[in-house]
């Protein structure tokens, strides 16, 4: 269990200091460039460029990112903002439009209807920083009600279910380890899922948290709806031999009681936990009976279950899983789908680390450590290019070869569909289902600075495109159709010379890998950069120095 503990921080966004640090790096003097709106609950940009999620607002133009420093919003396909945070929120209450403390961790979009999840790293533990709920996200101020992260009181060994009876399990009680790592809404719930708190369900009319149990890991099925499955103790009707827990299983517990994805629409909600998919359907009062595939017995891939999607294509109901390598040794990463609702299980990408998928017609499209995938028959793949702005003199370009989400946008607001993504070096939106060109969206910098970042510098883990590390340079303002490079070691002797043509598409950003004039990697020191070119169209060009710290 402990390979699965490391997965999970690893793929945990809230943990945002871990992956910040590895891809992106923020002047320290960024906020006082930042303007605020008439608002007074947000500001204008992107704050953080780790961008986990992303979700489409109906028709509008809206497209919401949750970022490694809060929830953000692009409102018309050009201006961004991003929503100030609040450490004092109350339970139950409205936020004044304001948002908890930390990193996004899921997204949930239905109509009007939206729920959104924080998490942090408290004291190097992963930390739910609770939820955020509103029914009128398009009015012009939505009223948002913030609850802490959902647990149990220390004395509820049993809570009730399905209004039927009880089932006995053991309490959460803290937002440790309990983090909201994906969200669904429909049949009157908000669906929500977290390592320790499993699946749990909100009850919009009530206004109230349900605890929501899962077989248990050697269970095929679990049949909740049928009075046989229940017996008098103590005078509670108890769920026959069950008990809830998220514990491994050497200390008694299950792994299929920790849940990290979800879907769910009109009678069924499909769960991904560490042991594989469950699919449940509703019983007329609220309960659910559950069916449960797992590997090696449904030919899944592996177990730990980070994403679910659905595709409705010539008629067929498509599910699409990442399922990821868990406990077992033969397990492996990749993509597990099913036609027929769970009866037979395919496989697809056997080996590759799949964070996102979302499927739209005939199109399935899977976000990946290596980058976006795209599928026409779910068996033949292609890995796109990562994403680059073409455009002369405007060239850009994200430094990642992970893309972490991925949406497809058909919305009337665009004259075509608009694929969206989100890296670890900011969000990236391209017109053609190709990326051919992207539009790139990132944090804002004066434009008066020249600098480098991340800075220091690590060539082999930072920016990693391509199996290259990369550092960026920020040139301000610029007029020059070309930037000559000169790299210096401390003792001022040459080390790369370049000239970076920004008319041409395959330069990209400004940057630099780290390597010499014979393809080496530097060694460990300070490095002086000359950057010259000019700042005005009415000037020469001239020297920008950067000073910069290479760690490998």
């Amino acid at each position: 269990m402990k390979r699965l503990l490391q997965i999970i921080l690893l793929m945990s966004f809230m943990n945002g200091q871990a992956i910040t640090s590895r891809s992106f790096e923020i002047p320290r003097d960024l906020d006082q460039f930042k303007t605020m709106t008439s608002s007074d609950t947000s500001q204008t940009g992107l704050v953080s460029n780790v961008i986990s999620e992303i979700k489409l607002q109906g028709d509008s133009s809206w497209v919401w990112l949750g970022t490694g420093k809060g929830l953000s919003r692009v409102k018309d396909s050009v201006n961004v903002e991003t929503f100030f945070t609040s450490s004092t929120l109350t339970s139950g209450s409205s936020t004044g439009g304001y948002f908890p403390v930390g990193g996004v961790s899921s997204i949930a979009i239905s109509g009007d209807t939206m729920f959104a999840a924080f998490a942090s790293s408290v004291n190097d533990f992963p930390t739910g920083m609770g939820v955020v709920y509103t029914v009128n996200t398009g009015a012009v101020s939505p009223i948002w009600t913030y609850y802490d992260q959902p647990v149990d009181f220390a004395d509820a060994e049993t809570f009730p279910w399905g209004g039927i009876g009880f089932v006995e399990g053991l309490p959460i009680t803290v937002p440790q380890y309990n983090v909201t790592y994906d969200a669904s809404i429909g049949n009157g719930y908000v669906w929500i899922t977290s390592w320790a708190g499993g699946l749990r369900r909100f009850d919009v009319d009530q206004g109230s948290w349900e605890r929501v149990p899962t077989p248990e890991d050697d269970q095929l099925t679990l049949i909740t709806c049928a009075d046989s499955s229940y017996e008098m103790v103590d005078d509670k009707k108890i769920l026959k031999n069950f008990y809830m827990n998220p514990r491994d299983p050497i200390d008694g517990g299950n792994h299929n009681h920790k849940a990290f994805s979800v879907l769910t629409y009109t009678d069924t909600v499909w769960v991904g936990t560490a042991n594989g998919i469950n699919r449940g359907i509703f019983g007329d009062q609220g309960c659910i009976d559950w069916d449960h595939y797992s590997y090696p017995f449904d030919n899944l891939t592996g177990n730990f279950v980070v994403s679910i999607a659905r595709q409705d294509w010539n008629g067929n109901r498509i599910i699409w899983a990442a399922t990821m390598n868990a406990d077992d040794p033969t397990e492996q990463r990749g993509v597990s789908y099913t036609m027929n609702d769970g009866d037979t299980w395919h496989t697809a990408l056997e080996g590759e680390r799949v964070y996102n998928i979302t499927a739209k017609d005939s199109l399935v499209f899977a976000a990946s450590q290596n980058g976006l995938w795209k599928t026409e028959d779910g068996q033949n793949w292609a890995l796109m290019k990562p994403a680059k702005n073409v455009t002369p003199l405007e060239g850009d370009e994200t430094l990642s070869s992970e893309v972490y989400s991925v949406t497809l946008d058909e919305r009337n607001y665009y004259s075509g569909p608009v694929l969206w993504i989100g890296t670890g070096d900011g969000a990236a939106r391209s017109h053609d289902l190709d990326g051919s060109n992207w539009e790139i969206f990132r944090a804002d910098y004066d434009p008066d600075k020249i600098y480098a970042y991340p800075n220091p510098f690590s060539p082999n883990s930072h920016n990693i495109l391509d199996g290259d590390g990369y550092v960026r340079f920020h040139l301000g303002n610029i007029a020059s159709p070309d930037v000559e490079m000169t790299v210096y070691n401390f003792a001022m002797e040459t080390v790369l010379s370049a000239t970076l043509n920004r008319k041409q598409p395959e330069t990209g950003a400004i940057k630099w890998n780290g390597k010499d004039e014979n393809g080496r990697m530097v060694d460990n020191g300070v490095y002086f950069i000359k950057l010259k070119y000019s700042q005005n169209v009415n000037k020469s060009a001239s020297d920008h120095w950067v000073k910069l710290i290479v760690v490998k």
